[in-house]
C-alpha cells in the first residue's frame, strides 16, 4: 500500500479492529436511516424535507472518506434491496430510479467529499467544518437537481426552483447542527482528531 494511503482500519483510534470498523459503518447507515424518517412532504415538489442531509454530512466528516462512504453506500444499498429505510419508509430499486434518486447518489458522493475534506483537517475548526459540509451539501443538491431535470424533463431552472432553493434555509440549519455534533461523532466513532 502506498505511503499516506488511509484505510478503513486506519481511520479509527489505535488501528481498531475490523469488528469496530464494521460497527461504525453500520451505525452511520443506521443514523442516516433514522434521520430519513424525519420527513415532511411538500405539495409542490417530489422532494421532501428530511434529516438525511444532516446525517450524511455528519457521517462523512465524522467517519472519514472510506468509512463514511461505505456507511452511506450501505444505507442506499439496503434501501434499494427492500428495507424500508428511505424517507417515509420507502424502499426498493424504484425509489433509487425515481425522481429523487439523484439525491441518494449525491449522498454517497457527498460523504466521500466531506470525509476527504475532514481528513485534510477541514474538520478541526467549526468554520472550516462548515466549509466541508457546504461543499458536501452542494454535491447533494447538484446530483439531485440534475437527476430531477433529467427524470422529469424539467429545465435546470425549474429543477433548481423546485428541488434546491426551497431547501436552502433548512440545509443551512442542518450544516450548522452537523458541524456542532462533529466532536461527539468523533468520540462515538473512536476517530482520531
Amino acid at each position: 500500500m502506498a505511503a499516506g494511503t488511509l484505510t478503513l482500519r486506519d481511520a479509527f483510534v489505535g488501528r481498531s479492529s475490523s469488528a469496530r470498523t464494521l460497527a461504525v459503518i453500520v451505525g452511520g447507515a443506521g443514523l442516516i436511516a433514522a434521520c430519513a424518517q424525519i420527513s415532511i412532504p411538500l405539495g409542490f415538489t417530489p422532494v421532501p424535507v428530511t434529516g438525511q442531509t444532516f446525517a450524511v454530512l455528519l457521517v462523512g466528516a465524522g467517519l472519514g472518506s472510506a468509512a463514511g462512504t461505505a456507511s452511506t453506500l450501505l444505507y442506499v444499498a439496503l434501501g434499494a434491496l427492500g428495507l424500508p429505510i428511505y424517507a417515509h419508509h420507502a424502499h426498493g430499486w424504484s425509489v433509487v430510479t425515481s425522481s429523487t434518486g439523484g439525491y441518494l447518489v449525491g449522498f454517497i458522493v457527498a460523504a466521500a467529499v466531506t470525509g476527504t475534506l475532514a481528513e485534510r483537517r477541514w474538520d478541526r475548526r467549526f468554520s472550516s467544518s462548515l466549509g466541508a459540509m457546504l461543499t458536501g451539501n452542494i454535491v447533494i443538491e447538484a446530483c439531485g437537481a440534475a437527476w430531477l431535470a433529467h427524470h422529469l424533463h424539467w429545465s435546470m431552472a425549474k429543477s433548481l426552483e423546485l428541488g434546491v432553493y426551497p431547501f436552502v434555509p433548512g440545509d443551512v440549519l442542518k450544516m450548522y447542527l452537523a458541524a456542532a455534533a462533529l466532536p461527539t461523532a468523533w468520540k462515538l466513532a473512536g476517530r482520531r482528531r
